[in-house]
């Protein structure tokens, strides 16, 4: 278990100042340990995807990184003919493993544009842009794998001090966003197979925004809520 945070967090903890509500920039996710399959939560979101959606989006995914990495250029899937729920605007977190271990992670928190879009660009910024790790090489392509994380649109989330916080959360279920001046940091829901406990999960939250680790006991965070589908390929 020590070893499993010890890799989590050389993954996670970094400082996402750039991350902003209302902005469409982009964000760096922790590592995936996740088993296999195609993964879909239903919640408060009206644009759930079907399983075979989420598989279609995985194709999309790799086709994206596919052209990128061996012809040089992104052909982009026509937006005529595709569900409404790809063409309405959506934000996705694209991760890519190799052997259970993180290869790249990127994403958007706030829907700007396409959900379609979103998929393909951070497919792309997963495998090149992420500046934790070397650009993808094409001997690595076969051996990646990827999962595309959909998400709802954050939302705000009212609480009275540090204890009524911790009564809100619902692990498993929502990513946390957290903010105060110019710092801010997310976690998806996923991370919380990694930090079950509330109060870990927030520290650890707090330190990723380069905040002290009790910074959430004050009171004073502004703190989103958003959740997740996540769909992994076999």
């Amino acid at each position: 278990m020590r070893l499993r945070i010890a890799i989590f967090l050389l993954c996670a903890i970094i400082v996402a100042v750039s991350l902003s509500i209302g902005t469409n920039r982009k964000a760096f996710c922790k590592g995936s340990n996740n088993s296999s399959g195609v993964k879909g939560m239903k919640n408060e979101n009206t644009n759930y995807l079907t399983k075979e959606q989420g598989e279609f989006l995985l194709k999309v995914a790799r086709e994206a990184i596919r052209q990128e990495l061996f012809e040089g250029r992104l052909k982009r899937v026509p937006l005529e003919g595709l569900p409404e729920v790809f063409k309405r605007p959506g934000a996705a977190f694209v991760t890519l493993t190799k052997n259970g271990q993180l290869r790249g992670c990127i994403g958007h928190i706030v829907p700007k544009e396409p959900l379609i879009r979103s998929v393909e660009d951070n497919a792309i910024a997963a495998a090149f842009e992420d500046p934790r790790f070397y650009p993808l090489r094409k001997d690595e392509f076969k051996d990646i794998k990827i999962e595309v994380s959909v998400l709802t649109e954050p939302k705000p989330l009212k609480y009275k001090d540090a204890e009524d916080l911790l009564k809100k959360l619902r692990p498993g279920i929502d990513g946390v966003i957290i903010k105060k001046g110019f710092y801010t940091a997310t976690f998806l829901p996923q991370v919380w197979e990694q930090l079950p406990d509330k109060e870990l999960f927030l520290s650890h939250l707090c330190m990723k925004a380069g905040l002290p680790s009790d910074e959430w006991k004050k009171g004073d965070l502004e703190v989103y809520t958003y959740q997740v589908q996540a769909f992994e390929e076999e």
